[in-house]
């Protein structure tokens, strides 16, 4: 008796599955249009999360630590020399960083943010904006600084404002001293906040400690300022721009020179240009 072969036409049933599938499936190209009001608000957040708000971190700490800083200076009396200044914008520093670092990284100064991106840790379209940022940021705090101090002690202390160098015989060793100062706060937040390898919890307060230890160190050679916002601020209300371009190009070369350290040698493979 010969094989029975029982042979099944699907090709009715696959036309009639390509057909609902064709229903089923939302086009690509034409969403739901109550989908796109929706995702909107979320956008919106997103962009301000990424953009305005680490730009208003750095406004608002930066003002807070350069009033903290122009305050101590103000305020400082003879007895305590240098070691008012230094606990003062240490300890500020470290507040600020800590409870803002989550949303901006805790620059807080232009250096610090040149380095930061020369190293891979901030994006291009960020740094101007925070640069800026933190430039207003200083003047906010040495106006308010300006508000609370009484018109001798401010007018004898220039507001704060660097006025260590006197002659142009200073300005080598002024400058010299702001690179070199810099360039250890920079490498602090490169090596304990960006670099994978050596970040630590306590980056806060190492680089507090560290602007502490730059001001016992180098005030009275520069002032030790490491920072440009921080000098900026305080001339710009005080009207004090003698010699203000070393705290410029002191605390800039400072960066470079530790974004080269990172790049060439310190940093791990993720930073590294050489020897991946």
């Amino acid at each position: 008796m010969p094989a029975v072969t029982w042979t099944l036409d699907t090709s009715a049933w696959q036309r009639a599955m390509s057909k609902t599938e064709l229903c089923d499936v939302p086009c690509r190209d034409a969403p739901d249009p109550e989908e796109r009001p929706r995702n909107e608000p979320r956008r919106a957040a997103a962009a301000f999360e990424s953009y305005l708000q680490p730009c208003l971190a750095e406004l608002l700490g930066s003002a807070l630590f350069i009033f903290v800083g122009c305050c101590s200076v103000v305020q400082n009396s003879a007895t305590t020399g240098l070691l008012q200044p230094a606990l003062a914008h240490g300890l500020a520093l470290v507040v600020v960083i800590a409870v803002l670092g989550e949303i901006s990284g805790g620059h807080f100064n232009p250096a610090v943010s040149l380095c930061v991106y020369f190293v891979g840790g901030l994006r291009l379209v960020l740094l101007l904006p925070y640069v800026v940022s933190q430039l207003l940021g200083g003047m906010i705090g040495a106006a308010l600084a300006l508000a609370i101090t009484t018109p001798q002690s401010y007018a004898s202390s220039s507001g704060g404002a660097f006025n260590v160098v006197q002659n142009d015989s200073q300005v080598g060793q002024a400058t010299v001293a702001e690179i070199v100062m810099t360039a250890f706060l920079t490498m602090t937040v490169c090596m304990g906040a960006v670099n994978g390898k050596s970040r630590s919890s306590l980056a806060p307060l190492c680089i507090g400690l560290t602007v502490a230890a730059d001001i016992l160190a180098g005030g009275p050679v520069s002032g030790a300022c490491m920072n440009p916002a921080r000098a900026f601020g305080p001339a710009l209300v005080a009207n004090c721009w003698a010699y203000h371009w070393i705290y410029w190009v002191g605390p800039l070369g400072g960066a470079v020179f530790t974004a080269c350290v990172v790049r060439l040698l310190m940093g791990d493979r993720s930073l590294r240009l050489i020897l991946k």
